[in-house]
């Protein structure tokens, strides 16, 4: 498998790349990289054959969309690139500048149509639940959209499970445009989409794109607990700032060693220990740790393109390497056993063993 190894997004006619390149680091300070950066990266990634990229209005305050307009017009390849990008979080100051409203996600998708240089937006992603919006005034919105021509497809990000159906089956009823993709945090860190996301992505057609496969690179192994535990606190949020001074990126900087979307979330004793795990694997096979762990998610059932996140032209060559690497099944089964175990009780009774002992009286039966 490789980049052109095309597949469908959900049950849907758009085909995309089994890695997708998200460009949250375009612009973005501290960790991100400037326009030079940026557009070499974006250039290895169309070279090698990848045609899906991935941007949102707020990442480093717009500048990403406009960096990934420009090199997507000067490389003439609008017709041949699926662009997609998002709107949701807080874009300015007032209630109207985030959320989800009809209000601000039809002023949202004008100001991407302009940043992106584009008429239109292959896939739109709600980048985040509100907890206010009606699930009938967001449908209608995104079928709106569609129906004028602003977007072609739309995908849910960090959004529970029931509101994603709830979106679904009001779609189905009313004959209105279902969403295609969902879009989370999965990684050998954070596998709580397993639990309900996968399955309802599998069973109304819509297709998997995690974001973050590698942690912001704490499964690559980069990170020393000793000196994490040792320096100071580290502050979460919106990567929303660009960096506007053009300073170079400190040697040795890494994402989570600063101001980071989450904060000090990741540094915990079992993900610690999941990360010495997955070195084992990754010595074992001859990998990297990064390729291993990237390849667990591009995996995973239901997954249909998985988002890189890199700050380097060679990451990108690096991440595509793991398109190619299959996992023998008691590496997988390695990584599982240290990932895996914080299933909540419901769920651990619907696992096939606990479900034949106590639902079918012991009887072999399988799904």
């Amino acid at each position: 498998m490789n980049l052109q190894t095309y597949r469908p997004l959900g049950r849907s006619g758009l085909l995309v790349s089994p890695l997708a390149l998200g460009t949250m680091t375009f612009g973005t300070a501290r960790w991100g990289a400037d326009e030079a950066g940026s557009r070499a990266i974006f250039e290895r990634y169309v070279e090698l054959g990848g045609n899906f990229i991935d941007t949102a209005d707020v990442y480093s305050g717009g500048r990403s969309e406009e960096m990934v307009g420009q090199f997507v017009a000067e490389s003439g390849l609008r017709d041949q690139v699926v662009i997609a990008t998002k709107s949701g979080f807080a874009a300015g100051q007032g209630v109207h500048q985030g959320g989800n409203g009809a209000r601000h996600i039809h002023a949202a998708v004008e100001r991407s149509l302009r940043r992106l240089r584009t008429n239109f937006i292959d896939l739109y992603w709600v980048h985040i639940w509100d907890g206010i919006t009606p699930a009938e005034e967001l449908l209608q919105t995104m079928a709106a959209l569609i129906q004028a021509g602003k977007i072609r497809y739309w995908g849910i990000s960090n959004t529970p499970a029931w509101y994603v159906a709830q979106l679904v089956t009001l779609a189905q009823v009313r004959g209105l445009p279902s969403p295609v993709g969902l879009q989370y945090f999965y990684s050998l860190v954070e596998r709580g989409v397993e639990s309900e996301h996968v399955p309802l992505g599998r069973a109304f057609g819509m297709g998997l794109v995690p974001w973050s496969p590698l942690a912001y690179g704490l499964l690559t192994g980069k990170y020393d607990r000793t000196a994490v535990e040792a320096a100071a606190p580290r502050r979460g949020g919106v990567p929303n700032q660009a960096d506007m001074g053009g300073r170079p990126r400190p040697e040795g900087d890494k994402r989570l060693d600063g101001d980071n979307p989450f904060g000090d979330m990741l540094f915990t004793d079992r993900n610690w220990n999941i990360v010495e795990a997955l070195k084992r694997v990754a010595g074992e096979v001859g990998e990297s740790s990064a390729r291993v762990a990237l390849a667990w998610v591009v995996g995973r059932p239901g997954v249909a393109s998985t988002l890189m996140g890199v700050s380097r032209a060679e990451q990108v060559t690096d991440n595509v390497a793991a398109l190619g690497l299959d996992l023998a099944p008691k590496h997988s089964a390695a990584l599982d056993a240290t990932s895996g175990g914080d299933q909540k009780f419901l769920y651990g009774l619907f696992q096939p063993g606990i479900r034949n002992q106590i639902v079918f009286g012991g009887a072999d039966v399988r799904g």
